[in-house]
Protein backbone atom coordinates (compact mmCIF):
# COMPACT_ATOMS: atom_id res chain seq x y z
CA UNK A 1 0.00 0.00 0.00
CA UNK A 2 1.18 3.86 -0.77
CA UNK A 3 0.42 6.62 1.40
CA UNK A 4 -0.30 9.95 0.23
CA UNK A 5 1.03 12.90 1.91
CA UNK A 6 -0.84 16.54 1.20
CA UNK A 7 0.33 19.36 2.46
CA UNK A 8 -1.79 21.70 3.67
CA UNK A 9 -0.26 24.87 2.49
CA UNK A 10 0.40 28.41 4.09
CA UNK A 11 -0.60 31.36 2.58
CA UNK A 12 2.50 34.02 1.17
CA UNK A 13 2.44 37.15 2.15
CA UNK A 14 4.67 40.16 0.87
CA UNK A 15 5.38 42.97 3.14
CA UNK A 16 2.28 44.49 3.77
CA UNK A 17 0.53 41.49 3.90
CA UNK A 18 -1.26 40.94 0.15
CA UNK A 19 -1.19 37.75 -1.56
CA UNK A 20 2.36 37.07 -2.56
CA UNK A 21 0.82 34.73 -5.70
CA UNK A 22 4.53 34.09 -7.21
CA UNK A 23 5.76 33.23 -4.00
CA UNK A 24 2.44 30.35 -4.05
CA UNK A 25 3.75 28.64 -6.93
CA UNK A 26 7.11 28.41 -5.92
CA UNK A 27 5.98 26.97 -2.37
CA UNK A 28 4.20 24.64 -3.75
CA UNK A 29 6.92 23.42 -6.21
CA UNK A 30 9.47 23.00 -3.46
CA UNK A 31 6.44 21.24 -1.48
CA UNK A 32 6.05 18.74 -4.41
CA UNK A 33 10.20 18.02 -5.09
CA UNK A 34 10.23 17.42 -1.16
CA UNK A 35 7.66 14.32 -1.58
CA UNK A 36 3.88 16.63 -1.54
CA UNK A 37 1.47 14.19 -3.51
CA UNK A 38 -0.95 16.93 -2.87
CA UNK A 39 -1.22 20.82 -2.15
CA UNK A 40 -3.95 21.70 0.31
CA UNK A 41 -4.92 25.62 -0.81
CA UNK A 42 -6.59 28.01 1.19
CA UNK A 43 -7.24 25.55 4.42
CA UNK A 44 -7.26 26.64 7.97
CA UNK A 45 -3.12 26.41 8.37
CA UNK A 46 -3.45 28.97 4.86
CA UNK A 47 -5.43 30.86 7.08
CA UNK A 48 -8.77 31.03 4.88
CA UNK A 49 -10.77 33.09 7.75
CA UNK A 50 -8.93 36.51 6.55
CA UNK A 51 -8.45 35.53 2.59
CA UNK A 52 -11.40 37.06 0.67
CA UNK A 53 -12.99 35.03 -1.70
CA UNK A 54 -10.91 36.92 -4.77
CA UNK A 55 -7.86 35.96 -3.24
CA UNK A 56 -9.09 32.30 -2.86
CA UNK A 57 -9.36 32.34 -6.37
CA UNK A 58 -5.87 33.73 -7.08
CA UNK A 59 -4.55 31.25 -4.98
CA UNK A 60 -6.17 28.41 -6.35
CA UNK A 61 -5.79 29.35 -9.97
CA UNK A 62 -2.06 30.11 -8.97
CA UNK A 63 -1.09 26.73 -7.57
CA UNK A 64 -2.85 24.78 -9.90
CA UNK A 65 -1.17 26.34 -12.94
CA UNK A 66 1.50 25.92 -11.34
CA UNK A 67 1.96 22.11 -10.20
CA UNK A 68 -0.33 21.25 -13.11
CA UNK A 69 -0.79 17.59 -12.94
CA UNK A 70 2.30 16.69 -10.80
CA UNK A 71 0.42 16.43 -7.89
CA UNK A 72 -3.33 17.20 -7.10
CA UNK A 73 -4.30 20.84 -5.43
CA UNK A 74 -7.22 20.74 -3.51
CA UNK A 75 -8.88 23.97 -3.00
CA UNK A 76 -10.23 24.51 0.89
CA UNK A 77 -13.76 25.97 0.23
CA UNK A 78 -15.76 24.60 3.46
CA UNK A 79 -17.18 27.67 5.64
CA UNK A 80 -19.94 28.56 8.18
CA UNK A 81 -22.60 29.46 5.46
CA UNK A 82 -23.55 26.84 3.06
CA UNK A 83 -24.59 28.97 0.29
CA UNK A 84 -21.09 31.08 0.17
CA UNK A 85 -19.32 27.47 0.57
CA UNK A 86 -21.32 26.61 -2.64
CA UNK A 87 -19.94 29.47 -4.65
CA UNK A 88 -16.87 29.32 -3.99
CA UNK A 89 -17.11 25.53 -4.54
CA UNK A 90 -18.20 25.94 -7.85
CA UNK A 91 -15.46 28.47 -8.61
CA UNK A 92 -12.95 26.08 -7.59
CA UNK A 93 -14.40 23.34 -9.81
CA UNK A 94 -14.16 25.52 -13.02
CA UNK A 95 -11.01 26.62 -11.76
CA UNK A 96 -9.94 22.87 -12.69
CA UNK A 97 -9.12 21.84 -9.04
CA UNK A 98 -9.00 18.22 -8.51
CA UNK A 99 -11.16 18.23 -5.08
CA UNK A 100 -12.48 20.16 -2.12
CA UNK A 101 -11.99 20.21 1.61
CA UNK A 102 -14.69 21.22 3.69
CA UNK A 103 -14.15 22.10 7.21
CA UNK A 104 -17.29 21.32 9.47
CA UNK A 105 -18.84 24.73 9.79
CA UNK A 106 -17.40 26.73 12.48
CA UNK A 107 -18.55 28.71 15.37
CA UNK A 108 -22.60 28.24 14.97
CA UNK A 109 -22.08 24.77 15.76
CA UNK A 110 -24.92 22.78 13.39
CA UNK A 111 -26.48 19.77 14.98
CA UNK A 112 -25.51 15.80 13.26
CA UNK A 113 -28.34 16.06 11.03
CA UNK A 114 -27.27 20.05 10.11
CA UNK A 115 -24.02 19.30 9.14
CA UNK A 116 -25.32 15.77 7.02
CA UNK A 117 -27.44 18.37 5.69
CA UNK A 118 -25.00 20.83 4.95
CA UNK A 119 -22.50 18.60 3.28
CA UNK A 120 -25.36 16.92 1.39
CA UNK A 121 -26.28 20.13 -0.04
CA UNK A 122 -22.81 21.37 -1.05
CA UNK A 123 -22.17 17.98 -2.71
CA UNK A 124 -24.99 18.59 -4.49
CA UNK A 125 -23.98 22.04 -6.29
CA UNK A 126 -20.14 20.18 -7.65
CA UNK A 127 -19.05 17.09 -9.61
CA UNK A 128 -15.84 16.99 -8.21
CA UNK A 129 -14.18 14.44 -5.24
CA UNK A 130 -14.73 16.21 -1.28
CA UNK A 131 -12.53 15.83 1.65
CA UNK A 132 -14.51 16.45 4.75
CA UNK A 133 -12.78 17.71 7.55
CA UNK A 134 -13.14 16.72 11.38
CA UNK A 135 -11.79 19.38 13.43
CA UNK A 136 -13.52 19.85 17.16
CA UNK A 137 -10.64 21.81 18.37
CA UNK A 138 -11.15 24.97 15.85
CA UNK A 139 -14.95 24.07 15.14
CA UNK A 140 -16.89 23.55 18.36
CA UNK A 141 -18.33 20.59 16.98
CA UNK A 142 -17.31 16.51 16.87
CA UNK A 143 -18.81 15.41 13.30
CA UNK A 144 -19.33 11.50 14.90
CA UNK A 145 -18.64 8.69 12.55
CA UNK A 146 -22.44 7.60 12.01
CA UNK A 147 -22.75 11.12 10.13
CA UNK A 148 -19.71 10.64 8.45
CA UNK A 149 -20.84 6.88 6.97
CA UNK A 150 -24.15 8.49 5.83
CA UNK A 151 -22.32 11.09 3.80
CA UNK A 152 -20.01 8.50 2.77
CA UNK A 153 -23.19 7.24 0.57
CA UNK A 154 -22.62 10.34 -1.56
CA UNK A 155 -20.59 9.89 -4.60
CA UNK A 156 -18.26 12.33 -4.50
CA UNK A 157 -17.40 12.23 -0.57
CA UNK A 158 -14.38 10.45 -0.88
CA UNK A 159 -12.60 11.04 1.66
CA UNK A 160 -12.16 12.68 5.53
CA UNK A 161 -9.43 14.68 7.38
CA UNK A 162 -9.74 13.34 11.27
CA UNK A 163 -8.46 15.60 13.57
CA UNK A 164 -9.98 14.73 16.34
CA UNK A 165 -6.79 12.74 18.16
CA UNK A 166 -9.30 10.00 19.16
CA UNK A 167 -7.80 6.73 18.19
CA UNK A 168 -11.56 5.03 19.36
CA UNK A 169 -12.97 7.51 17.08
CA UNK A 170 -10.56 6.23 14.06
CA UNK A 171 -11.36 2.74 14.96
CA UNK A 172 -15.36 3.22 14.64
CA UNK A 173 -14.83 5.00 11.66
CA UNK A 174 -12.92 1.62 9.77
CA UNK A 175 -15.54 -0.01 11.37
CA UNK A 176 -18.47 1.67 9.55
CA UNK A 177 -17.03 3.52 6.23
CA UNK A 178 -17.38 1.79 3.29
CA UNK A 179 -13.35 1.16 1.38
CA UNK A 180 -14.09 4.01 -1.22
CA UNK A 181 -13.91 7.06 2.22
CA UNK A 182 -9.97 7.57 2.73
CA UNK A 183 -9.24 8.35 5.82
CA UNK A 184 -6.07 11.16 6.30
CA UNK A 185 -4.42 12.31 9.57
CA UNK A 186 -4.94 15.71 10.22
CA UNK A 187 -2.25 15.83 12.59
CA UNK A 188 1.50 15.25 12.29
CA UNK A 189 2.00 13.45 15.62
CA UNK A 190 -0.77 11.20 14.91
CA UNK A 191 0.01 10.19 11.58
CA UNK A 192 1.91 6.83 12.93
CA UNK A 193 -0.90 5.70 14.60
CA UNK A 194 -3.83 6.45 12.83
CA UNK A 195 -1.69 4.64 9.74
CA UNK A 196 -1.71 1.65 12.13
CA UNK A 197 -5.53 2.06 12.37
CA UNK A 198 -6.36 1.98 8.28
CA UNK A 199 -5.90 5.66 7.66
CA UNK A 200 -4.26 6.14 4.18
CA UNK A 201 -2.18 9.48 4.97
CA UNK A 202 -1.87 12.72 6.65
CA UNK A 203 -2.69 16.06 5.11
CA UNK A 204 0.93 17.67 6.77
CA UNK A 205 1.96 21.08 8.35
CA UNK A 206 5.32 19.53 9.19
CA UNK A 207 6.11 18.98 5.12
CA UNK A 208 6.51 21.84 4.89
CA UNK A 209 9.75 21.73 6.53
CA UNK A 210 10.14 17.80 7.07
CA UNK A 211 8.72 15.96 3.92
CA UNK A 212 11.05 13.59 2.60
CA UNK A 213 11.17 12.09 6.38
CA UNK A 214 7.48 12.24 6.73
CA UNK A 215 7.27 10.37 3.10
CA UNK A 216 10.62 7.94 4.90
CA UNK A 217 8.18 7.22 7.58
CA UNK A 218 5.22 6.23 6.11
CA UNK A 219 7.02 4.08 3.23
CA UNK A 220 8.70 2.56 5.82
CA UNK A 221 5.39 1.53 7.75
CA UNK A 222 3.66 0.52 4.41
CA UNK A 223 6.76 -1.71 3.70
CA UNK A 224 6.24 -3.53 7.00
CA UNK A 225 9.12 -1.81 9.13
CA UNK A 226 7.04 -1.14 12.25
CA UNK A 227 10.26 -0.69 13.89
CA UNK A 228 12.00 1.90 10.96
CA UNK A 229 8.57 3.93 11.18
CA UNK A 230 8.50 3.95 14.93
CA UNK A 231 11.97 5.11 15.06
CA UNK A 232 11.27 7.99 12.28
CA UNK A 233 8.21 9.12 13.89
CA UNK A 234 9.91 9.61 17.45
CA UNK A 235 13.26 11.85 15.62
CA UNK A 236 10.36 14.00 14.00
CA UNK A 237 8.34 14.28 17.40
CA UNK A 238 9.81 17.14 18.34
CA UNK A 239 9.13 19.19 15.08
CA UNK A 240 5.56 17.97 15.19
CA UNK A 241 4.78 19.60 18.61
CA UNK A 242 7.17 22.79 17.86
CA UNK A 243 4.97 23.53 15.31
CA UNK A 244 2.24 24.38 18.05
CA UNK A 245 4.00 26.25 20.22
CA UNK A 246 1.36 28.94 19.77
CA UNK A 247 -1.60 29.16 17.35
CA UNK A 248 -1.24 27.25 13.80
CA UNK A 249 0.14 28.72 11.51
CA UNK A 250 2.24 31.02 12.98
CA UNK A 251 4.85 28.57 13.85
CA UNK A 252 5.11 27.17 10.35
CA UNK A 253 5.60 30.77 8.55
CA UNK A 254 8.16 31.97 11.30
CA UNK A 255 10.15 28.57 10.69
CA UNK A 256 9.84 29.04 6.79
CA UNK A 257 11.00 32.55 6.90
CA UNK A 258 13.81 31.55 9.17
CA UNK A 259 14.93 28.61 6.92
CA UNK A 260 14.99 31.29 4.16
CA UNK A 261 11.36 30.19 2.48
CA UNK A 262 10.16 34.00 2.47
CA UNK A 263 6.21 33.61 3.14
CA UNK A 264 5.68 36.82 5.30
CA UNK A 265 3.58 37.01 8.57
CA UNK A 266 0.31 36.06 9.46
CA UNK A 267 -3.08 38.66 9.51
CA UNK A 268 -4.90 39.81 12.44
CA UNK A 269 -6.72 38.64 14.45
CA UNK A 270 -3.17 36.52 14.90
CA UNK A 271 0.09 38.02 15.43
CA UNK A 272 3.75 37.22 14.63
CA UNK A 273 5.55 34.74 17.21
CA UNK A 274 7.02 36.35 20.34
CA UNK A 275 10.67 36.66 20.73
CA UNK A 276 10.90 33.50 23.05
CA UNK A 277 9.40 31.82 20.61
CA UNK A 278 11.05 32.29 17.37
CA UNK A 279 13.94 31.66 20.09
CA UNK A 280 12.61 28.22 20.44
CA UNK A 281 11.91 27.78 16.80
CA UNK A 282 15.42 28.36 15.67
CA UNK A 283 16.87 25.73 18.34
CA UNK A 284 14.03 23.35 17.06
CA UNK A 285 15.33 23.91 13.25
CA UNK A 286 18.78 23.71 14.71
CA UNK A 287 18.84 20.15 15.87
CA UNK A 288 16.96 19.22 12.53
CA UNK A 289 20.12 20.80 10.55
CA UNK A 290 17.26 22.86 8.79
CA UNK A 291 19.55 26.10 10.47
Amino acid sequence: MSYKMFTAMVTPYNVDLQVNLDKAGELAQYLIERGSDGIVVSGTTGESPVLSKSEKLQLFSQVKAVVGDKAEVWAGTGSYNTQETIELSQEAEKLGMDGLLLVVPYYNKPSQEGLYQHYKTVAASVSIPIMLYNIPSRTGVNMLPETVARLAELENVVALKESTGLMDQMSALKNILPDKMAIYSGDDSQTLPMLSLGAQGVVSIASHLVGPQIKQMMNAFASGDVKGAQLLHNQLFAMFKGLFITTNPIPVKQALNLIGMEVGGVRLPMCSASEGEINQLKQLLASYQLL
